[in-house]
């Protein structure tokens, strides 16, 4: 029996989910993995939705895929095109029986599941999706997802007490493809429409993307430097690599599950120490988990003006404003130096994340989806989920009790960077 394997955002084969339900029940598996070109395309606001510094991380990710699966015996089947389209022609081609995918949780993803099906279901093909993306699964929590808690304390407190982390998948030692198939080669950043980024000596981290990079990151974060032991102190930190894990890009391609996050933080907690900052990191992992079923549960109005709320707020179009924003040209030095750390790394610390969304939301007053979508095109740890989750947030039209989340610059500057070490690192000229 032979299955084709789509490859989404789980580009590993530790602990997934869909690629072990395959190898357990079917003699010949076909994995595969489509670059959508709408992934690439302009956004309303006129900048790439998928930018350079993502782009690059990605074709990293799935070029270790590739390799890591020749490794166990087979390939990796590259196509270019609407995966409504070339999944179903690829399907029918290999005369398979089913195709297997993960399912994700953002609307514009699941749209692209729901049109897959019928066209699979059409021409007589099974269509078997696995939710993999979270630390709890979504059949293990303790509501339907239209009762999902719209506070995330109510969610995790009841989540931690009432639900469970399902065990590792079993090790995958081989991958059986019998028949080559035609693959186009995996594309370049210049193929996508994109131009090489440069490499910014002030970047915090060498990101590599990929499954070997994302276990080699984990296994420093905790075990050679136990860098864990105080990540909740230093986890709002500014400079440098070691102030927080720096796994959300791996986790955003799914290279990481979060359950090998998780169950490595448990027996770190075995073995070295377990206190507050252990915990904060399963903690993190859990707001990740809720910013996608809220995503789930709230389909598009995630992506609207008024949120998931559907609160009223007045924000302008004021183009002019939201330039100086994206360019770090603002009044405030210390949003300029998190939107230059932005622009010449494609990444940004937690903590400047929320000032910069603040600024552009309450002080500038400008349209918080503009500044949700030049996210979206340059984080390299961009996820639908978990980055359109925070806008909400943090706009006052999401999931925050505060109605009004505000955070003041100046005193966030004063806390945050009191000897403008930060500021004065982003304003420095990098020959």
């Amino acid at each position: 029996m032979k299955a084709l394997v789509w490859f989404r955002n789980d580009l590993r084969v530790t602990d997934n989910v869909t690629l072990s339900n395959a190898l357990e029940n079917f003699t010949d598996i076909y994995p595969v993995y489509c670059f959508d070109p709408r992934e690439f395309a302009l956004s309303n606001q006129g900048f790439n939705r998928t930018g350079p510094y993502r782009a690059k991380f990605l074709l990293e990710s799935v070029a270790t895929l590739k390799n890591m699966l020749m490794e166990l015996g087979s390939t990796l089947i590259v196509k270019m095109g609407d995966p409504t389209e070339v999944i179903p022609a690829l399907a029918r081609e290999l005369k398979v029986k089913t195709v297997l995918a993960s399912k994700e949780a953002a609307i514009e993803e699941t749209n692209i599941e729901n049109l897959l099906e019928q066209k699979l279901w059409g021409a007589g093909i099974e269509f078997e999706l696995f939710w993999q993306s979270t630390l709890y699964n979504l059949a293990d929590i303790p509501w339907p997802i239209k009762r999902l808690p719209e506070t995330f304390t109510d969610f995790r407190k009841q989540a931690e007490t009432e639900s469970f982390i399902r065990d590792l998948m079993p090790a995958v030692n081989e991958v059986r493809t019998f028949a080559r198939v035609d693959s186009e080669e995996i594309p370049t950043l210049e193929d996508l429409g994109l131009n090489m980024p440069e490499t910014d000596s002030r970047v915090v981290l060498d990101f590599q993307g990929g499954e070997k990079a994302a276990l080699e990151r984990l296994k420093n974060y905790l075990w050679e430097t136990k860098l864990l032991s105080k990540y909740k102190e230093t986890r709002n930190g500014l400079i440098g690599a070691n102030y927080s894990s720096k796994l959300s890009p791996w986790l955003a391609l799914g290279c990481i599950s979060p359950r090998t996050i998780y169950y490595e933080v448990k027996k770190y907690e075995a073995e070295i120490i377990k206190n507050s900052s252990t915990y904060w990191l399963i903690f993190e992992l859990i707001w990740r988990d809720y910013f996608r079923f809220i995503a789930k549960k709230h389909g598009a109005k995630l992506f609207r003006v008024n949120g998931i709320r559907e609160r009223e707020i007045e924000f302008n179009e004021d183009k002019d404003a939201f330039k100086k924003w994206s360019e770090g040209k603002t009044s405030q030095p210390f949003v300029n130096a998190n939107m230059m750390e932005l622009n010449s790394t494609g990444f940004m610390s937690n903590r400047g994340r929320q000032i910069v969304a603040s600024f552009l939301a309450h002080d500038l007053k400008v349209k918080w989806t503009w500044g949700a979508a030049y996210f979206e095109s340059l984080l390299i740890d961009y996820d639908p989920a978990s980055n359109w989750g925070n806008w909400n947030y943090m706009a006052g039209v999401g999931n925050d009790p505060r109605k009004d989340r505000y955070f003041n610059v100046e005193s966030q500057a004063a806390k945050y960077d009191p000897k403008n070490e930060y500021i004065n690192l982003w304003n420095e000229s990098v020959g």
